[in-house]
């Protein structure tokens, strides 16, 4: 029997049941029929079982050329959204049997230094954000099995993608303003070249401008609450109509634009009603609590999982964007009358 502080092997079932170590990984990779008999097996998985032996997997996975690893690939940490996403992703997988590797790219956008030293031979696939796209060239993620997150169904690079309904998000919010009598809207854009913000300018003029006699302007700001803060006075401080709604592409920019209005001296939604994209923990931490669009971030990941998943066992992806809510909260409130 192999000595207690020891985690007992192959060889020491082989000895123990008296067969070779191939008789073993027979066995217990269940591909013994017609290769050993019935009590041969039966011998081999109760000196297993008796010796507490637990196939190394890591190695097995090694030998097919798998290592059930995925590279998660999403813009540097700064908000609870990719967490989320994470969170979704690493479940799935754990349902079946792999890891999940959480890899941010510097900034958000831009190459990324190579987290392995081949990352072929290390990873069996990779999902990775629109906004983070860049980083694969580096890492030779786009020469892996690739799902990509919240891309251009029409230019990814990936064998699939899996998108959030952001388009009809952001129909939602102009809906809404529209619907309480705006007509002059702000939008806070994100300072940052991704498709998914593309999709959003491109929804929001369009929805506004369907409506005779409104207007949307532009401020572009990076997305953190000083960027937001500063576009936001630039903006508002300019000569010309003021506008009555900012339509922000993310909660942290409309935190940065709470900052700005009150630096003006503008009430929210009294004097400006304000709408944010996310719904982060911080949509309820600011006063008033922030109207914004609800984003899954763990079903986002689950989906990206279930893709990568269906991809390498050579299936169809599920198609389908997946919805998003609007949620009306105290920043948004009919125009004052002019």
């Amino acid at each position: 029997m192999a000595p207690a502080s020891t985690r007992p092997t192959s060889r020491d079932v082989a000895q123990a049941a008296g067969v070779s170590q191939a008789a073993v990984s027979l066995v217990l990779g269940d591909k013994w029929r017609g290769r050993v008999s019935q009590a041969t097996a039966e011998r081999v998985r109760q000196a297993a079982h008796d010796l507490g032996y637990r196939p190394n997997l890591a190695a097995r996975n090694l030998r097919l050329g798998r290592t059930r690893t995925v590279l998660l690939v999403v813009p540097a940490l700064t908000t609870e959204f990719f967490a989320g996403v994470y969170t979704g992703a690493a479940r799935v997988a754990a349902e079946h049997g792999f890891g999940v590797v959480l890899y941010p790219s510097p900034e958000g956008i831009g190459p990324a230094r190579n987290p392995f030293a081949s990352a072929q031979a290390a990873l069996d696939g990779v999902i990775a954000s629109s906004m983070a796209a860049d980083a694969l060239t580096a890492i030779r993620g786009d020469q892996l099995p690739l799902v990509m997150l919240d891309s251009d169904p029409e230019g990814s690079l990936g064998a699939a993608t899996v998108n959030l309904d952001i388009a009809d998000g952001v129909r939602q919010v102009a809906d809404h303003l529209l619907a309480l009598g705006h007509r002059h809207l702000l939008h806070l854009a994100a300072d940052v070249p991704s498709w998914t913000f593309e999709v959003r300018a491109r929804e929001l003029a369009a929805r506004v401008g369907a409506v005779p006699g409104t207007s949307v302007g532009t401020a572009r700001a990076p997305i953190s609450i000083e960027d937001a803060h500063a576009a936001t006075e630039a903006a508002l401080s300019a000569p010309g109509r003021r506008p009555t709604a900012l339509v922000c592409d993310d909660d942290k920019l409309a935190a940065g634009a709470y900052k700005a209005l009150r630096r003006l001296g503008l009430r929210v939604p009294d004097d400006i009603s304000v709408t944010g994209l996310d719904d982060l923990a911080l949509a309820t931490a600011i006063d008033p609590e922030l109207t914004t669009v609800r984003l899954d971030a763990e079903l986002f990941g689950e989906r990206g999982m279930h893709a990568l998943l269906a991809v390498l066992e050579g299936r169809t992806p599920v198609g389908g964007d997946i919805p998003v809510e609007l949620v009306v909260r105290g920043s948004t409130a009919p125009p004052r009358a002019s």
